[in-house]
């Protein structure tokens, strides 16, 4: 397994917490940027990542800002990702299993990393259940497709 992070100025602190943790689990990861707390623009960064995963080169992504709505936002312009803002364990493994999602996003002002490190697992543990979930998922592929032309 391969995870993409990316974070503005922002999220950057929790990420460098994410890394630990990964590191901690064996789980392989390449850090996208940012690298400091200097201003940065979220979209920015959002792109690396959703590209990233949407490309096939990591198996999930995690982005991080300041509230993890803005970078949310700016990865699900993506096609073929769907990124979830969790701030809780169930909702990271219903979004796995439910919405087949690719992406994780937090808020590095919202949530402490004890948490995060937690909802994290919960959601790299879960896997999508298909079935009737899979024909939902197919209809957010129509939705994308058709208003990505």
């Amino acid at each position: 397994m391969k995870i993409a992070l990316a974070a503005d100025h922002g999220g950057y602190a929790l990420k460098e917490e994410l890394k630990k943790h990964l590191e901690k689990r064996g789980i392989e990861y390449e850090d996208l940027g940012t690298y400091s707390t200097e201003s940065v623009d979220y979209p920015d960064y959002a792109l690396k990542a959703a590209e990233a995963v949407a490309a096939g080169k990591f198996d999930f992504g995690i982005v991080v800002c300041g509230t993890g709505i803005g970078i949310s936002i700016a990865a699900n312009k993506v096609p073929g990702i769907r990124c979830a803002l969790c701030h809780d364990t169930f909702s990271a493994r219903m979004t796995r299993m439910h919405n087949d999602a690719n992406m994780l996003a937090f808020g590095g002002r919202v949530i402490g990393a004890g948490l995060m490190c937690d909802i994290v697992d919960a959601f790299l543990g879960a896997s999508f259940e298909g079935g009737r979930h899979a024909k939902r998922v197919e209809k957010i592929r129509k939705i994308e497709e058709k208003y990505s032309k």
